[in-house]
This record gives structure tokens, sequence and C-alpha cells, in this order.
């Protein structure tokens, strides 16, 4: 078990510099737009905040998480993609579950990161309304 987390971090480190290495930052950057989005059209709409709410909230987990699917499935495939073009290029090879698992650490912490305090903010700004305990949906 140790080789393999070895591997994986050999993996990730080794994907800082070289070909593709912009994808490092252009993905969470991206999530973070997304999530920024997202928060914005639920102050609007008056939910609360994004990833308080769906924590505390079992009831609202479900429509969260399809609610965070629909803004990021085209980024994650964007993700598997660039991963595995860098993984031919550099490796010859294709490891899926290593894309997958990249694709995931770039992209899902900006978005569930930035989503709730993008919210906090539009409605600090007067471009919400006041939450609503239904949650995102």
């Amino acid at each position: 078990m140790s080789d393999l987390f070895s591997q994986f971090w050999d993996m990730i480190v080794g994907r800082q510099q070289g070909p593709l290495s912009f994808r490092l930052i252009l993905q969470p950057v991206m999530a973070a737009i997304l999530a920024a989005r997202s928060g914005i059209r639920d102050a609007r709409a008056g939910w609360p905040p994004y990833g308080w709410h769906v924590l505390t909230h079992p009831e609202a987990r479900g429509e969260g998480m399809r609610s965070a699917w629909k803004d990021l499935s085209k980024l994650f495939i964007l993700a598997i993609v660039m991963d595995v073009v860098y993984q031919v290029i550099v490796n010859s090879r294709v490891r899926p579950l290593a894309a997958l698992l990249i694709a995931l650490i770039l992209a899902v912490p900006s978005y569930v990161l930035v989503r709730g305090p993008a919210n906090r903010l539009a409605r600090r700004l007067g471009k919400g309304q006041p939450a609503d305990p239904q949650g995102p949906g």
C-alpha cells in the first residue's frame, strides 16, 4: 500500500514540470470560476452557502451534489482528458485511476471552497435574497 502511495505521490510531484503543467493551475482556476458563478446564482435564489448547507442538512445532500456535478462535469471530463494526454506523452501509457484522482484533487476542492464564500459575498454586496432553507436545487 505504501508503494502505491509513493508512486502516486511521485506522479503528482512529477507533473509540476514538463508538458501540460499549466493544467495544474488551469483546472483549479476554472473550478473556482464555476463555483463563483454557482455561489452568485445560489445567493440570487436565496439559497444558503453551499458547503455548510450540504454538511448540515442531510436531506439536501443529494440535490447539492447533483448541482455541483452539473457545474463540474465538463471541467472534470476536460481534466481527465488533459491528464490522459499528459500520461501518453510522458509515460507512453494510460493509468485511468491516476487520471481520475488527479482530476478530483485539482477540481473538487477549489469548487467546494469557493462556492459558499461567493454566495456570502454576493449577499453582502446586495446581489442576493435572504437564505431559503431549501437550499440549491
